[in-house]
């Protein structure tokens, strides 16, 4: 966790609160180049001076995007792009859950599109820059131990039944776990390693605001941001070699994906048609 990570250029999507602030400022800390991927112009150029002056790295940026929008996500990549430049890490932060169903201006259901397309948009567009940062090339997907409660299911977007927005989310959060497996594969003579990971229940802005009851009974006793980025920041830093691509990681060690008798590890065999649909959906060649 020492380790000084110079001239490396990192991603981190939601960068400007919770876990997304502590994994930036930790990779900054670092001596990393980091790019604060964030939605709101006036709280990422907020967060990112103060990780500049609490760490002494001026090489902090913000990038405003939208991760909700495909359009906006394109445009990032395009934006990004054009500096021609390696990435190093590209960490999946963002996530969202909504309780109501909100529909994004571009047709989707919100939590989907943030959770399930804008990560799947965000690292199929970064392909190309982390392949010029290969073999050293890695994407975290920070996901949830929500997860373990759902099996994969094709109904991505809550049709079928009363809208949940708890069990929407545990089901964008096994799409994640799958896309990485799924990911890992595609690219395992790339040079690109892909990790998932749950970083515990940690007291954020998010939880605060999605589940406040949760937030309230258990205040004091959930972990800090810092404590939730924690394996974030070791799955960065770690050799490649210590880490297996595709796995799903819990306080720096590998952790099951599926419970037993919780009957979610059979329904990953729909990944394939699911990563067509997501192609197809974003219009984004797989």
């Amino acid at each position: 966790m020492q380790a000084q990570i110079e001239g490396k250029i990192c991603i981190v999507t939601g960068a400007n609160s919770g876990i997304g602030y502590a994994t930036a400022e930790g990779l900054a800390s670092r001596g990393a180049t980091v790019f604060m991927v964030c939605r709101s112009k006036e709280r990422g150029e907020a967060a990112a001076a103060k990780i500049r002056s609490a760490t002494g790295n001026q090489d902090v940026h913000l990038e405003v995007c939208d991760l909700s929008s495909v359009s906006d996500i394109k445009s990032f990549a395009s934006r990004f792009s054009s500096k021609d430049a390696p990435v190093h890490v590209l960490v999946n932060n963002a996530g969202l859950l909504e309780h109501k169903r909100i529909t994004t201006s571009e047709g989707f259901e919100l939590n989907f599109a943030v959770n399930v397309l804008g990560t799947y948009a965000m690292t199929q567009l970064m392909v190309p820059l982390l392949e010029k940062a290969a073999p050293d090339a890695r994407v975290i997907t920070v996901s949830s131990g929500g997860m373990y409660t759902a099996p994969l299911t094709t109904d991505l977007e809550f049709t079928d039944g009363k809208f949940d927005g708890v069990e929407q989310y545990a089901r964008n959060k096994r799409v994640q776990v799958a896309l990485t497996e799924k990911w890992a594969k595609l690219h395992e003579n790339r040079g690109i390693s892909f990790y998932s990971m749950h970083p515990g229940w940690a007291e954020t802005p998010g939880v605060a605001k999605s589940l406040p009851s949760f937030s309230e009974r258990l205040s004091g006793k959930l972990r800090t941001r810092e404590e939730g980025a924690d394996t974030v920041l070791w799955l960065a830093l770690q050799p490649k070699e210590k880490l297996a691509s595709g796995a799903f990681y819990f306080d720096r060690a590998e952790a099951p994906k599926h419970l037993m008798f919780a009957a979610t590890e059979r329904s990953h065999a729909l990944i394939d048609s699911i990563f067509e649909r997501l192609a197809s959906v974003s219009a984004l060649a797989s």
